[in-house]
């Protein structure tokens, strides 16, 4: 569940190719410092989504949940990636990349990505207990 969680942005973002990553290569533990910046990061994007009125507030709601389901790491590491995403940049497995410029990568626009991301969300909203 937490590998899933925290590659949700990075799918979004890179058309496939870490679900391609992730299948071809075995299962490994995830790094809990990392996930926990992942998840913070794509706080902040889906914060930034919200607040440019793209999508509604219930993907904010639903990684704000998933956030209380990782083990807590460095929180100024956290708030750091939190704001980067509030200001449009997606930082995940190490690599940033602006919504900008993942959009025109894929030929689409800033909406459509954080549409595809609040439908990922969703699906695994349903999935979450209680």
């Amino acid at each position: 569940m937490i590998a899933r969680f925290t590659f949700v942005t990075a799918f979004a973002l890179s058309a496939g190719v870490a679900m391609a990553q992730e299948a071809a290569t075995p299962p490994a533990m995830p790094d809990m410092g990392a996930a926990y910046e992942s998840a913070r990061n794509q706080l902040g994007v889906l914060t930034y989504c919200q607040e440019q009125g793209h999508i509604d507030g219930k993907a904010v709601e639903t990684q704000t949940k998933l956030l209380t389901m990782i083990p807590a790491g460095d929180t100024a590491k956290g708030d750091a990636a939190e704001e980067l995403g509030k200001k449009g940049t997606v930082s995940a497995m190490g690599v940033e990349r602006s919504l900008d410029d993942a959009a025109k990568e894929q030929n689409t626009d800033v909406a459509a990505l954080c549409k595809q991301m609040d439908a990922l969300l969703a699906q695994m909203a349903a999935q979450l207990p209680g």
